[in-house]
């Protein structure tokens, strides 16, 4: 979840099951920079697939992964939103 393109499949399978095919035209990225993504966040266990006939769908492997990202972009938006604060040196 480190990896913001990673982070962008996670937020886009919130909304529900997709095939490679949507996630790519998502991404606008190459299919293969896509897959190996897949891969690893399959690999990870963050996310299930299955088949039907031709296509592969990705989702979500449980609501936990949902929670987990939901919590990852609050805090990414709340160190966004937070002032910049003093140098610990005190460099007043």
């Amino acid at each position: 979840m480190g990896d913001a393109p990673r982070l962008r499949i996670l937020d886009l399978l919130q909304k529900g099951e997709l095939c490679v095919t949507e996630i790519v035209e998502a991404m606008s990225e190459k299919f293969s920079t896509v897959s190996q993504r897949l891969r690893i966040l399959r690999g990870e266990g963050l996310i299930a697939r299955r088949r039907d006939g031709n296509h592969v769908y990705y989702a979500l492997s449980d609501r936990h992964v949902a929670d987990l990202i939901l919590n990852a972009l609050d805090h990414a938006n709340e160190l966004n939103a937070a002032p910049a604060q003093a140098s610990p040196e005190g460099d007043d």
